[in-house]
C-alpha cells in the first residue's frame, strides 16, 4: 500500500484529499505546515508528498527544495488555489511531478497521483537494474590498508601507468581496476575485461588481438580482439599469471609498440589502450618457475597496488556486512533486516578464506534464513560447513560445529579433510545455483572443465 503524506495550512483541503485517497485505498498523513512537513519526510518513507504552494510558515516552493534534497527521488504533486502557467513551469523546474489546481478535479487528481507513484517505483527499479547490471560499487571499509588503496587509486588513476593489482581470489582486485577506470581521463571509454584463466590457452590470443577468417579451422569470421574493443579506453587482464608463454610474448609486444596482429593477419593496427593486470599468483616465484616472462612483469607493474585478505582487515566487515545487507535485501524485494553487534562480533571472529565474495555469500545465506534480525546465533548455525568460515573446532572434542556434526577423527589425513571441505562447498553452490554448471563456475572462480573434473570426482550428483 502506498504511504501519502499531504502538506496544506487548509482544514477542508486536507480532509478532502485524505478522504478521496483513503477510499482508494492509499495510507494518508497530513500536516498543516511545511516545516513539520519536512520533519515528517526525514522520519518516514514516503511514496508520494502532495503540497500547497501558499502557506503559513514555510512556502510550498522551499518545502520541495528541502524535501528533494533530502531525498531527490521523491515524487512532488503541488497544489495551489492561485494557479499560473508561470507557476506550474517553475514548480517543474525545482523537481516537481505535476501541478494541480484547487479545488482539484477529481478524475484528474487520481490520474496524476497514480502517474507520480508510478514514475517513482520506475526510478527505483532503474536504479536497483542499474546497480545490478554495473559491477562498480564503493570500496568499502576505513582500515589502514584500504585508505592506502584509496588514496594511491586517486593518486593513479588520472595518469596513463600500467597498474598490476595482486591479491587473493575474491579480495575485490576487479573492483580496484574499475575504479582506476572510473576515476580515469579515460572513463567515458570503454573498460574491457578478460579473465585469462577462463580462457583456454590455444583461444587466448585470438580474444586478446583478434584472428581473420580461415586462420583456423573454427574461425568461420573474422572476430575483433579485446585489445581493438579498448581502443581510446582500459583493458584489464585478470589473473594475468595464468597467460600462456606465447600470448605474453604478443601483449609484451603490444605494450611496446602499441600495436597489434590478428591472428592469421600480416597488417599491424595501432591501439590507444592502457592496461591494468591483476593476479592471484607471487609472479616472481612464477617467473622463476619459467612460466612468467620478467620483462612483461616489468612492463604491468609500474604501480602495484595489493589488495589484502579480508583477515586482515576485519575492522571493514560491520560496515561491509550492512551494506550487504542493504543491498540484497533491496535486490529480493524485501524490508531491509538487521543484523545485531554480537552477530557481527561473530562474522569478525570467522575466517574468510574467499574473502569479500564469501562474505557476500554469508550475508544472502543469512537474509534468506533468519529472522527480522540476526543473531550471533544465525551467524553460528549457517556458517557453511564446507568453507573455512564454518569450521570451528571445540577444546573438548575437536567436532566441527558445521549444523550437521563430523569430527577430525573421521580423516586419516589432511588431503581427506581437504576434500571433503572441497565436495561441501562446490556441492553447496551447484545447489544455490539451481546445478547450472557455467554460473557455478563462475561463481567460485574456476574453469568450467575444471568443475566438470571435480563434479566426476566426488560422485556428486543432481537430487531430482
Amino acid at each position: 500500500m502506498a504511504k501519502l503524506l499531504i502538506i496544506d495550512d487548509e482544514r477542508a483541503i486536507r480532509s478532502t484529499l485524505r478522504e478521496i485517497l483513503e477510499y482508494e485505498n492509499y495510507e494518508v498523513e497530513d500536516i498543516d505546515n511545511g516545516i513539520d512537513g519536512i520533519e515528517l519526510i526525514k522520519k518516514n518513507s514516503y511514496d508520494l508528498v502532495l503540497c500547497d504552494i501558499k502557506m503559513n510558515k514555510m512556502d510550498g516552493m522551499e518545502v520541495l527544495e528541502q524535501a528533494l534534497a533530502l531525498k531527490p527521488d521523491l515524487p512532488f504533486i503541488m497544489i495551489s488555489g492561485h494557479g499560473t502557467v508561470e507557476t506550474a513551469i517553475e514548480a517543474s523546474k525545482k523537481g516537481a511531478f505535476d501541478f494541480v489546481s484547487k479545488p482539484p478535479d477529481l478524475n484528474r487528481l487520481l490520474i496524476t497521483v497514480r502517474n507520480a507513484l508510478d514514475r517513482g517505483n520506475l526510478v527505483t527499479e532503474t536504479k536497483v537494474l542499474k546497480r545490478k547490471a554495473s559491477k562498480t560499487r564503493q570500496i568499502l571499509g576505513t582500515s589502514e590498508s584500504i585508505n592506502k588503496i584509496l588514496e594511491t587509486i586517486e593518486r593513479v588513476a588520472p595518469t596513463e601507468a600500467r597498474v598490476l593489482i595482486t591479491g587473493a581470489n575474491g579480495s575485490g582486485k576487479e573492483l580496484v581496476a574499475r575504479w582506476l577506470h572510473e576515476k580515469s581521463n579515460r572513463a567515458d571509454a570503454p573498460l574491457i575485461e578478460v579473465n585469462c584463466a577462463a580462457i583456454p590457452s590455444e583461444l587466448i590470443e585470438s580474444e586478446l588481438f583478434g584472428h581473420e577468417k580461415g586462420s583456423f579451422t573454427s574461425a568461420v569470421k573474422q572476430r575483433i580482439g579485446k585489445f581493438e574493443l579498448a581502443n581510446g579506453g582500459t583493458l584489464f587482464l585478470d589473473e594475468i599469471g595464468d597467460m600462456s608463454l606465447s600470448a605474453q610474448a604478443k601483449v609484451l609486444r603490444a605494450l611496446q609498440e602499441n600495436k597489434i596482429t590478428k591472428v592469421g593477419g600480416e597488417k599491424e593496427q595501432d591501439v590507444n589502450v592502457r592496461v591494468l593486470a591483476a593476479t592471484n599468483k607471487d609472479l616472481l616465484k612464477e617467473i622463476e618457475l619459467g612460466n612468467f616472462r620478467m620483462d612483461l612483469y616489468h612492463r604491468l607493474n609500474v604501480i602495484n597496488i595489493h589488495v589484502p585478505n579480508l583477515n586482515e582487515r576485519i575492522e571493514d566487515i560491520p560496515e561491509i556486512a550492512t551494506q550487504f545487507l542493504t543491498e540484497i535485501c533491496t535486490d529480493y524485494g524485501m524490508p531491509v533486516k538487521k543484523i545485531n553487534e554480537d552477530a557481527i562480533k561473530a562474522l569478525q571472529r570467522l575466517t574468510w578464506s574467499g574473502n569479500i565474495r564469501e562474505l557476500h555469500n554469508m550475508i544472502e545465506r543469512l537474509i534468506i534464513l533468519s529472522d527480522k534480525v540476526i543473531t550471533e546465533a544465525d551467524v553460528n548455525a549457517f556458517a557453511n560447513p564446507g568453507s573455512a568460515a564454518g569450521a570451528r573446532v571445540t577444546q573438548d572434542n575437536h567436532s566441527v560445529n558445521s549444523g550437521n556434526g563430523f569430527n577430525f577423527d573421521q580423516f586419516a589425513n589432511f588431503q581427506d579433510y581437504k576434500d571433503h571441505a572441497e565436495k561441501e562447498y562446490i556441492k553447496f553452490k551447484l545447489e544455490k545455483n539451481n546445478w547450472n554448471v557455467s554460473k557455478t563456475a563462475d561463481d567460485i572462480d574456476i574453469q568450467r572443465s575444471h568443475l566438470y573434473s571435480k563434479i566426476e570426482k566426488f560422485g556428486l550428483k543432481r537430487n531430482e
